[in-house]
Parts: C-alpha cells; sequence; structure tokens
C-alpha cells in the first residue's frame, strides 16, 4: 500500500509512485497519475518528454515581434557547441545541475568527434535591455557537406544566423560553405569572433579574412569567448537587435517546414518543424503534401531545450508534432505540412529526395552474424533513412548487403553506430560512387556495382559525379597539395592568398578520387594543417572503363573496379602485385591478370610449388631424371587443366579494405 510522504516545501504525495510531472518534476498520484500541483497527466519518466499532455499553465504565447530564429554557422572546433552551451545558462533554460558539456550533442558519437550530426533547437526566453522578454529560438545544425541539405532547410527555418570564426585559425573551409549557404537564403549574419581568451588570437586579422575571403562587413563584429563568458551578454543583444522577426501570418493556410526527424520507441517518429504560415494545434488532422498522407496530431510542443507541450505552435515558431507515424521514412526533411481541411495552395521550395552518392558493401566478420547485421540495419533505417541497403553476396565474403551514403562522413558514421550501438564487427569494401551509362538506345542507368556494368558495345558515353574542393592550408605547403590534386585528375580553379600565410585553393575533382584516402593523403602532405570541404558540381563525361582481375583465367566479381582509362594500367599492376603476395601457392603456376575487356593490362604469376623427384637418383644415366621429370611435367600439366584456385579472405580484405591506399 503506498505511505504518505512530506516533500521539504510542504506538498504530499503517495510513496511508490513511478510518474513524475515533465514540468515540476513531482511525483504523480498513483491513482490518477495526475500532478496535483499544475493539473497535467504524465506517466513514466522516460515518457514525460513527449506524452504529457499540454496544458494553459504551461504556454505563453509570445507575439511575433519578440521571436527570433537563429542558426550557429563555424567550422569544426570553432566554439559552437560550447557558445551553444554559454547561451542556454546565461538565458537560465537549463538549472546548473542539469547542465553539461555540449547540451545540444545528445549521441555520444557527435560529442566525442566533436561534429553535429542531428539537429537540434532550444527555445530560450531572454530578458532584454528593453526590459522585454524574447523568445529566442536556436537551431543546432549539423556542418558538413555530407549534410548540406538538411542545413539548407535549417537555415531556410531561420531569418539570421550567428557567423563564428576562431580568433586564432581565421576562415575555414566549412565556414565559407555554410555562409555561402546563409547568404543563399538571404539571412541577417552577425559576424563573431570567438577564442579571444587564446594568447594567440588576432581578432584584426579574423576580421580582415571575413571582409576579405567571405566578403562581410566586420566592422561590427563581437569579440567573444565562449569558454569563459565575455562577449555572451552582447552576442545577446545582437540577436534582439539585428535579426528580423518572422512575419506574423497566422490567418493563413498552414504551411510549416519539416527541418529534422527521427523515431523514438515509445512514441514513433518525432518531426522538428519551422511554422512559416498559419497555426498548428493539438488534434489539428494533417497533410504531408509530397506524398499526400493525413495524420492526427497527438502533441505539439518546442525543446528548451527539454520537451515542453503547448496548445498551439503560431507561425514563426519552432517545435515539435508527434502524430504517431510507424515509419521515419513518411516525414521527409524539407517536406511541407498543411491542414487536411485547408491545405495550402503550394509546397515551400527547395524540397528534395536525399539521393545516396557514396556506396559501399558491408560484410560481417563472422558470416553467422548476417541475420544480426539485417535486423540492425533495419533499426538503424529507422533513424537514418538518408542511407539505403539491399543484400549481395561476394565469392570471398559471403553474404552482406551494398549500402548507399550521402558521403564519406555519413559512411563513417554509419559503420561505427552498427559497431557501436549493436556490437557488430564488420568488414567495409572499398567505397565507389555513382556512374551514369547513356545506351545506344538513348536510355540512361545508373550504377555503383561493377558487376552491373553494361557490354561496352552498347555505351555510347559515361558520366561521373564531380565536386569544386576548396582547400585552405598554409603557403609552405601548397606546392605538395597541388600535386595530390592532379594526381587524382584535378583541374584547378582558383587560387588566393587570404593573409597570415595561409593559401585558399579550388579545384575540380572526380568523387570517385576522392571517396578512397584523399582526405588521409590530404592531412598527411600538409602535417594535418590543410581543411577541405566540397560541394558537387555535377556529372561529367569521362573515359572511364570496367577492369576485371582474372586468377587462373577466371574472372573475380569482387575485385572489379571502375576506373579511368588513364590510371587502369597502373592500379592494375598494383592490384595483381598485391594479389602474388597474398595467394597461397598451389601445385601448378596461377596467371593474375588484369584486363579491360579483352586487354591485359598487367600480369604477375604465382609460381607453382616443385617437388623434387629426382632426389632419389645418386646417380646413373641422365635419361632416368629426364624420364621423372617428364612425368611429373604431365601431372602438372593435367592439374593446371582441371584444378581451381579458391582466393583467401584475407586477399579480398587487403585489396578491399576501406582506405586502401590504391
Amino acid at each position: 500500500m503506498a505511505r504518505k510522504v512530506q516533500l521539504r516545501n510542504g506538498n504530499e504525495f503517495f510513496k511508490g509512485d513511478t510518474g513524475r510531472c515533465f514540468k515540476c518534476d513531482i511525483p504523480s498520484t498513483s491513482k490518477n497519475k495526475r500532478c496535483w500541483v499544475l493539473g497535467v497527466v504524465i506517466v513514466s519518466r522516460r515518457w514525460s518528454s513527449y506524452t504529457a499532455a499540454p496544458m494553459a499553465q504551461h504556454s505563453s504565447s509570445t507575439p511575433q515581434q519578440r521571436m527570433r530564429n537563429f542558426s550557429i554557422i563555424a567550422h569544426i572546433d570553432h566554439g559552437k557547441s560550447t557558445l551553444a552551451d554559454r547561451l542556454i545558462e546565461v538565458t537560465g533554460a537549463l538549472s546548473e545541475r542539469k547542465m553539461k558539456k555540449q547540451v545540444l550533442d545528445s549521441m555520444d558519437l557527435e560529442q566525442e568527434r566533436g561534429i553535429t550530426i542531428k539537429a537540434q533547437t532550444a527555445s530560450l526566453q531572454y530578458r532584454a535591455e528593453d526590459g522585454e522578454t524574447y523568445t529566442l529560438n536556436l537551431i543546432d545544425t549539423p556542418g558538413h557537406v555530407d549534410f548540406s541539405y538538411e542545413v539548407s532547410r535549417s537555415l531556410h527555418a531561420c531569418e539570421g544566423a550567428l557567423l563564428i570564426v576562431d580568433a586564432t585559425q581565421g576562415v575555414e573551409a566549412q565556414t565559407l560553405a555554410n555562409v555561402y549557404l546563409a547568404l543563399e537564403q538571404d539571412l541577417e549574419i552577425i559576424p563573431i569572433i570567438n577564442k579571444i581568451d587564446l594568447p594567440s588570437a588576432d581578432v584584426e586579422e579574423a576580421k580582415r579574412q571575413i571582409e576579405e575571403v567571405i566578403g562581410l562587413d566586420a566592422s561590427d563584429a563581437i569579440a567573444i569567448s565562449a569558454k569563459t563568458g565575455v562577449g555572451i551578454a552582447e552576442t545577446l543583444e545582437a540577436i534582439v537587435k539585428r535579426i528580423p522577426p518572422p512575419k506574423d501570418e497566422d490567418d493563413r493556410p498552414l504551411r510549416a517546414l519539416i527541418v529534422d526527424s527521427w523515431f523514438d520507441s515509445y512514441v514513433g517518429a518525432v518531426a522538428l518543424l519551422r511554422i512559416i504560415d498559419g497555426a498548428l494545434r493539438q488534434r489539428d488532422k494533417i497533410r504531408l503534401m509530397s506524398s499526400g498522407n493525413s495524420y492526427e496530431v497527438n502533441d505539439i510542443g518546442v525543446f528548451s531545450p527539454q520537451a515542453e507541450p503547448r496548445p498551439v505552435l503560431q507561425s514563426g515558431s519552432v517545435g515539435f508534432m508527434i502524430c504517431g507515424i510507424k515509419e521515419l521514412s513518411a516525414l521527409k526533411v524539407g517536406d511541407t505540412v498543411t491542414l487536411d481541411r485547408q491545405p495550402a495552395s503550394e509546397t515551400l521550395p527547395g524540397f528534395r529526395e536525399p539521393k545516396p552518392m557514396v556506396f559501399s558493401g558491408l560484410y560481417p566478420v563472422d558470416s553467422a552474424d548476417y541475420s544480426e547485421l539485417r535486423d540492425s540495419l533495419e533499426k538503424l533505417h529507422l533513424n537514418d533513412p538518408a542511407f539505403t541497403f539491399e543484400a549481395e553476396s561476394s565469392m570471398a565474403l559471403g553474404l552482406g548487403f551494398r549500402c548507399g551514403f550521402l558521403g564519406m562522413l555519413h559512411m563513417e558514421i554509419v559503420q561505427e553506430r552498427l559497431e557501436r550501438e549493436f556490437g557488430l564487427d564488420l568488414i567495409g569494401t572499398a567505397p565507389s560512387v555513382v556512374y551514369q551509362i547513356h545506351m545506344n538506345d538513348g536510355t540512361m542507368v545508373e550504377i555503383a556495382n561493377p558487376s552491373e556494368f553494361p557490354d561496352p558495345i552498347t555505351i555510347t558515353h559515361i558520366e561521373e559525379p564531380v565536386v569544386i574542393a576548396n582547400v585552405f592550408m598554409p603557403e609552405e605547403f601548397v606546392g605538395a597539395v597541388i600535386k595530390l590534386c592532379q594526381d587524382r585528375r584535378g583541374l584547378q580553379q582558383d587560387m588566393k592568398f587570404i593573409g597570415q600565410g595561409r593559401v585558399m585553393l579550388s579545384y575540380q575533382l572526380p568523387l570517385a578520387e576522392m571517396v578512397i584516402d584523399f582526405y588521409d593523403r590530404l592531412k598527411s602532405v600538409s602535417r594535418g594543417y590543410a581543411s577541405l570541404d566540397y560541394e558537387l558540381s555535377g556529372f561529367q563525361e569521362e573515359d572511364v572503363v570496367k577492369m576485371d582481375v582474372l586468377v587462373h583465367a577466371e574472372s573475380v566479381d569482387a575485385l572489379s573496379l571502375i576506373v579511368h582509362r588513364s590510371i587502369a594500367e597502373t592500379r592494375g599492376r598494383e592490384l595483381v602485385k598485391k594479389l602474388r603476395q597474398l595467394i597461397p601457392r598451389q601445385q601448378f603456376d596461377i596467371p593474375l591478370q588484369a584486363a579491360v575487356g579483352a586487354r591485359i593490362l598487367a600480369r604477375e604469376t604465382v609460381k607453382a610449388v616443385r617437388k623434387n623427384v629426382t632426389a632419389k637418383c645418386y646417380g646413373g644415366d641422365i635419361s632416368r631424371k629426364r624420364k621423372l621429370l617428364e612425368k611429373q611435367k604431365v601431372g602438372k600439366k593435367r592439374m593446371k587443366s582441371i584444378g581451381s584456385v579458391e582466393v583467401p579472405q584475407e586477399a579480398f580484405l587487403a585489396v578491399l579494405k576501406l582506405g586502401d591506399g590504391n
């Protein structure tokens, strides 16, 4: 039986209750699961973030004139998450007890790598110098090029952005890419010079680089230290004064932009929304305009940064929506949400389906883990519909999956999450890209696997994806970086000296040349000082061919590659030379050949193991020895004609393993 106890503040509750109010953290009564302080229906603590029914006591409608929606743009390790922590701390959104480092980065992987993978929001209440209380909606976005579409949708939900530049590093590659996305959205950009507390900080040089490299006026840039808290008050005032408020569009038909989405095992798919026009209320029936599917809204609210329900989300607001949707693929980033009974006439611009650009095979080290890998991929796909997978088999690696990713970082993240969250040991094959093959009959097919390559006679031409890469580095490494880019079939587009001994190089590079080990080689030749950012610029016609590897005159599909004709011979020689060291010797010679069509590019031979059949002859006529050797020769010839060679798994791993130097 429950025992009645009294809290320090005089409130009473029944001991043994499992639920707590999501707002005041007071335990509920066992009888009706209702917080008697606020009158809010609740459930267990882990559900409380989403399923608490919204009540008027928890919400206060903020007029659009006192709303500010903004994002933070920065290169890796320039202090974006630290500044977000200080803003949350100064505005009192979280108590000191609940505050932690990188509070908006919820995944362990994000905190360890110092990157943002999933967009997060925080609605902050700030009392400005003019005496008014403003709602500041911070949208923390991913910064890497792999997630550029998600970044563009997040920036579309803002009216302004904070551009952070490290006072010791200056403008870097990722800074440039993201600020251009913000300028395309016509956002108000506030330059912020961070890390002024470091001895090597040079604020004036950082301002000069912002003006010369980016082209923004940095005369009113704010110098801060997110670590010590210097300049945070000035930053908050600049957000209020310089970023325009959202427009009041409450009377128009509902149009809301899906900024991000994720899957919760208790409530289903959760959508992060920016209300552009109209208002969204609980129990409204909404329609997703890309698919036409309709759902009833179970709960809406905001993150502050913990989930708080609201009875209504008005135009200009940023919050979450729960409709009990079972599949995350229904909530596409960039889609438009409208009311089913009064739909909007047109969708919000910019929506497109995510398209994988890099493909790789994932195989379990132990073939018995295949079913477990399949289940793990299905679970991970619930939270990340941007990656695709389909079953495939390899002669050496067994059963596995061909997976498609947005880019190299996305591939690393998915593989690491599979190994960490599901405890799998995986083998990743060498990554490949999508090729567009134009056929004689006028059709166009896309392939990513060499085994799907059609007969060359039926092909008119082939196009491969190309990127524009921007590399920032100290000027002493310019020669080494230019040589690296030229070796990867790069075409130089631009070269700028940006001061303080730093250079910006722009190159057009084939994506296929970047996915293997370009980033590692770049860090190696620049001793870690170079930073890289790239964007897909389209497809370009190139002379690419399928290179087969023949082991004992039999083609091995798993070793086939799609390469440019100019480097096919070099790549083939390296490949068969490596295989010769890895394939064990047999009783007969094994020819290893790299071929394009019927033309052999390179050959190596694994020499036969030879038994000394004349060892027992201590003398006598030479014809006796010759007879034994002829008999051995006939046996080896017969063995070679009927024998087969099994390529060991180690050979495939050495050639195909991710990050291979070929």
